[in-house]
């Protein structure tokens, strides 16, 4: 095996090892979650008198970890495939999936709608 060909194998398994350790988890997915939908009442309908938009904003930023916990968790699964996870939620009757690698999510699929959903539900 030529010095190069050893090179290229050694920065692909080194590429991999970084991927496996930066591998999000799923408390990494519920702050993905929570951020999402914290952009999702910033874009909202703005409609709604100031007073109700700030006392929904707080009360969302009080209690997203209790909401997230109770709605979010107990509907996802998380399938580990050791440098990449994926991720399936089922909330107001959509799916969502997302992809988590290197540290980073990539919405696949329900995202938006979801948030959407979510955020009518808000206001």
């Amino acid at each position: 095996m030529g010095l190069l060909r050893l090179g290229m194998v050694v920065v692909v398994l080194a590429g991999a090892v970084g991927l496996v350790l930066s591998n999000p988890t799923m408390d990494d997915y519920l702050r993905f979650v929570e951020q999402e939908l914290g952009k999702a009442l910033d874009r909202m309908d703005h409609s709604a008198p100031t007073r109700e938009q700030l006392f929904i904003r707080q009360v969302f930023r009080t209690q997203s970890k209790k909401l997230l916990e109770s709605m979010v968790r107990p509907h996802t699964t998380r399938q580990n495939w050791g440098f990449l996870s994926r991720y399936e939620t089922r909330v107001v009757d959509t799916r969502v999936v997302v992809l988590g690698i290197g540290s980073q999510f990539i919405p696949i699929e329900g995202v938006e709608e979801a948030t959407l959903k979510i955020g009518r539900m808000a206001f």
